[in-house]
């Protein structure tokens, strides 16, 4: 976890040198997973390779890729979160990605314990309360709520991205039944 977010925090400090030399910034995606895989030379005589498979792998790779659909550098899955103590996260989603029935929320850490400032941390506070508004369909309170997120942090995507739910939904109501999860039907 702390190589990751190094790499992020130097892809941000690296991002207006770039821009000043005229260059695009590099853009990561890193997903995390924690779970049980297998790990090791893999193939025949004629073909070896050492690498992972399993479906925590696979997780950890839907998870990668769905970064860029929530713009941002890094995501990890429940089960990461709960492994690394002390970490302080947004809660981005709770999706069920191609391939899985069973949903799995999704993070995008922040950093850690004693390193996140006292703004952050009640904009984080804020979040949850706009998801629990959003996912008991209480969408004039959600649209508030994720409007005034925007307006502290405008670049984010995922209050534009929960915005555009909530007019969809206004739009099309999800019924009672609705969990909340969000399903994604494409690798991406």
């Amino acid at each position: 976890m702390q190589a990751a977010l190094g790499m992020v925090k130097k892809m941000e400090e690296l991002r207006d040198d770039f821009i000043a030399r005229g260059w695009k910034p590099i853009k990561v995606g890193i997903g995390l997973n924690t779970g049980i895989m297998n790990v090791g030379n893999m193939g025949s005589d004629f073909r070896m390779a050492y690498t992972v498979l399993g479906d925590a792998v696979n997780l950890g790779s839907r998870v990668e890729s769905l970064t860029k659909q929530y713009g941002v550098n890094m995501m990890v899955t429940e089960y990461t979160q709960a492994a690394v103590p002390g970490l302080i996260s947004r809660e981005v989603d709770l999706v069920r990605v191609k391939g899985k029935d069973t949903p799995v929320r999704l993070y995008e850490p922040i950093g850690f314990e004693g390193e996140v400032d006292a703004e952050t941390v009640a904009r984080l506070s804020q979040h949850l309360a706009a998801l629990a508004m959003f996912r008991e369909q209480k969408w004039d309170a959600a649209r508030v709520a994720f409007q005034n997120l925007l307006a502290a942090d405008p670049d984010r995507v995922l209050y534009k991205t929960y915005l555009a739910r909530i007019e969809h939904f206004v739009e099309e109501p999800p019924g009672a039944d609705w969990d909340g999860v969000y399903t994604h039907k494409e690798k991406s």
